[in-house]
């Protein structure tokens, strides 16, 4: 009997469900089962009562979970009263967001988070926005900066950050483009239009062109909004995408807003995780800092 056990034992005995337990603390199901057996081998009596559709706790079951959360709080203060750092989380929390965000909303986040859990390793994966949701859900992250999706998923956590708005944007220079923008009205039927492949964003703007009737002349389909931005900047076309991808770019100056004919719904952007990491406590624990 040790303390790993004590654990595993203490997540079953409250989810009780074999499957979900051994995902949040990291083991094969038939690991899982085979450390329970081993346990009850050791007590002497069964714990759970299972079959093919439900897992419950027996009698001994209940008494055996008393004795591990009275064991567990006993050596986490004794870990806490050799080592006062002990009680510090460690481990790894692994993010994903776009290049943006990493400018815009992540060091804030991680300057709360690492103040107050200087222990926990950091790994930062950067990519395109609309990938975040899939990277959560795939399970290769264990939070990612995220635009929230309509329809969200059942099986997600959103924890709101900020609203987005999103202009829509156009070269400053003189092309083709900025051409037809100094005509006494935008023919928005002709302008060249550089959208995202898919995510969040393709559906604001797709949504757009519904609203004024629009069949868009598409220049490009393209894979992250920084790229979008800079294809704008050298004008290939115009785009809507999010006023904070602007602001954090270099290539701002070669950019400018235009008014849009109807209002572009902003995005909400927060932190995305599966429900099942919520009990994770390095991920509640960043969630707090939000």
């Amino acid at each position: 009997m040790d303390i790993k056990t004590i654990k595993l034992y203490l997540h079953l005995s409250e989810s009780l469900h074999f499957s979900r337990t051994a995902q949040a603390m990291h083991v094969s199901p038939s690991t899982l089962s085979r450390v329970m057996q081993r346990l009850e081998d050791e007590v002497g009596a069964k714990l759970f009562l299972r079959d093919n559709r439900s897992v419950a706790l027996t009698s001994a079951g209940v008494e055996y979970r008393h004795f591990a959360e009275q064991t567990l709080d006993h050596w986490t203060k004794l870990k806490a009263k050799i080592d006062p750092k002990q009680d510090l989380l460690r481990g790894r929390l692994n993010l994903y967001c776009s290049v943006t965000a990493a400018y815009s909303h992540l060091p804030g986040l991680l300057d709360s988070f690492r103040r107050e859990h200087p222990l926990v390793e950091i790994t930062l994966t950067t990519g395109d926005a609309a990938n975040a949701v899939s990277e959560v859900k795939n399970n290769r992250v264990d939070i990612a900066i995220a635009a929230l999706p309509d329809p969200f998923p059942d099986n997600l956590h959103f924890a709101k950050i900020d609203d987005i708005p999103l202009v829509i944007i156009a070269p400053t220079y003189r092309c083709q483009v900025q051409e037809l923008l100094t005509e006494s009205y935008i023919p928005w039927d002709r302008l060249p239009f550089i959208v995202p492949e898919h995510g969040p964003g393709r559906r604001r703007i797709d949504n757009w062109f519904k609203q004024l009737g629009l069949i868009p002349n598409i220049y490009a389909q393209v894979s992250g909004q920084e790229a979008i931005a800079s294809m704008v900047a050298l004008g290939c076309g115009v785009s809507i995408t999010p006023e904070i991808v602007i602001n954090n770019s270099p290539v701002r100056d070669r950019i400018q807003i235009i008014p849009t004919p109807i209002d572009i719904p902003p995005f909400e952007l927060g932190c995305c995780c599966r429900n099942n990491k919520l009990d994770d406590p390095i991920v509640a624990a960043f969630l707090k800092v939000i």
